[in-house]
């Protein structure tokens, strides 16, 4: 049977500037390429998912402007189950300039727009929809208590949570996410809620730790081009990284989340799930744009095959 999963979380429409290099304050400078596409964390990792082979339901808002017909549309044609995509009236859709250096890197910038309209109403009146699934996926691109109550009602409920904490918000209450199945943080942003600091393993492994003692069950810190680290209570499991070229590393970490949360929910063991969600993170970033870049399960199979053997 198909895995199920539900997105709670945000949609934005990605305005990409290719740059040579970032201007300085004050400065103009001629950029060769730009290229518009969907994004917001909640929108990718529904995408992933579904590219995957996923059942995908997604809760979100979206704005009443000429942006909002077009990420619902898109949403349809990943797939996804539209049914609780409100429209905001009055409200702009969210939106994300994004500027991408020569070596893949990038710089963001996300106005959240209708996101923030997203409420626990909203969760309320897609329960029939939510209680059902596999998982429930969660980032911090729409409002902190829209949060607590998703990983309340997974609780409730009994469907695991994945939170995603980016972008990460200082105000997060740690103490609201007591029951959390997987708390999936970069360094930087673990450092920041956890109060920690996190610039060695031993670090990082003690500040995910801080967290388990809290409540939460599972702590996977992505790591960049390290790979990443499962910590729970009793063990500490390295995820290796997968070495590629990079060309536009714009919606890695979406991929990340949004495949391992389909591989985990399709009955794979979870350091398995994170080791194949991090070659599929590191294909996407073989290929510019966010949404464009995550490929099919036909096309993860074809480059997994293409990678060294153990």
């Amino acid at each position: 049977m198909t895995d199920r999963i539900a997105v709670v979380g945000s949609n934005m429409v990605d305005l990409v500037t290719y740059v040579e290099r970032m201007p300085d304050r004050g400065e103009t400078v001629e950029a060769p390429d730009f290229a518009q596409g969907f994004g917001g964390k909640g929108a990718n990792q529904a995408v992933a998912a579904a590219r995957l082979g996923a059942d995908v339901a997604m809760v979100t808002c979206i704005g009443d402007d000429m942006f909002g017909p077009l990420v619902r549309q898109n949403l349809v044609d990943s797939g996804i189950d539209v049914t609780h995509v409100r429209k905001v009236d009055g409200a702009a859709s969210g939106v994300a300039p994004i500027f991408v250096e020569p070596d893949g890197e990038n710089a963001i910038l996300i106005v959240k727009g209708a996101n923030a309209s997203l409420s626990p109403a909203d969760i309320d009146a897609a329960e029939e929809t939510l209680k059902d699934r596999d998982a429930i996926l969660l980032q911090l691109e729409v409002s902190l208590e829209t949060v607590y109550h998703a990983v309340a009602f997974g609780a409730k409920h009994g469907v695991p949570t994945i939170l995603n904490p980016a972008p990460a918000d200082p105000q997060l209450d740690i103490s609201r996410l007591s029951g959390l199945d997987w708390f999936c943080p970069n360094e930087s942003e673990l450092a920041l809620l956890s109060g920690l600091p996190t610039g060695t393993d031993d670090e990082v492994i003690a500040a995910a730790r801080s967290l388990i003692a809290r409540g939460i069950r599972n702590v996977v810190v992505t790591l960049g081009g390290r790979g990443a680290r499962h910590v729970t209570a009793d063990d500490v499991t390295d995820i290796a990284p997968v070495k590629v070229e990079p060309v536009d590393t714009t919606g890695a970490g979406d991929a990340f989340i949004g495949s391992f949360a389909r591989f985990l929910s399709a009955g794979e063991a979870p350091d398995a799930a994170l080791a194949r969600a991090a070659r599929y993170a590191a294909q996407s970033i073989t290929a510019r744009g966010t949404q464009t870049s995550y490929a099919d399960a036909a096309g993860f199979e074809r480059f997994c095959a293409g990678l060294p053997q153990d």
